[in-house]
């Protein structure tokens, strides 16, 4: 049986935890601590996952990085 699969997932869920934790732990701090102009607007961006159901945000990553969206050209 091949577990090469199974590796690959464990490495690829380790590394995007540790970037994902080193990214998030200070902007959580920011958010909590720091008054800024633009707060409400980060804030809102951050928790705009926990509000849209998957498909959509699958569907506008696909408009943002498609052939015409601003990160694909």
């Amino acid at each position: 049986m091949d577990l090469t699969p199974l590796y690959l997932s464990a490495k690829l869920s380790l590394v995007s935890t540790i970037i994902l934790l080193v990214l998030a732990m200070p902007l959580a701090a920011v958010l909590v601590f720091v008054r800024f102009p633009g707060r409400f607007l980060v804030d809102s961006l951050v928790n705009l996952p926990l509000v849209l159901p998957p498909t959509v945000l699958g569907f506008y990553l696909l408009v943002i990085m498609g052939p015409d969206g601003p990160v694909g050209k």
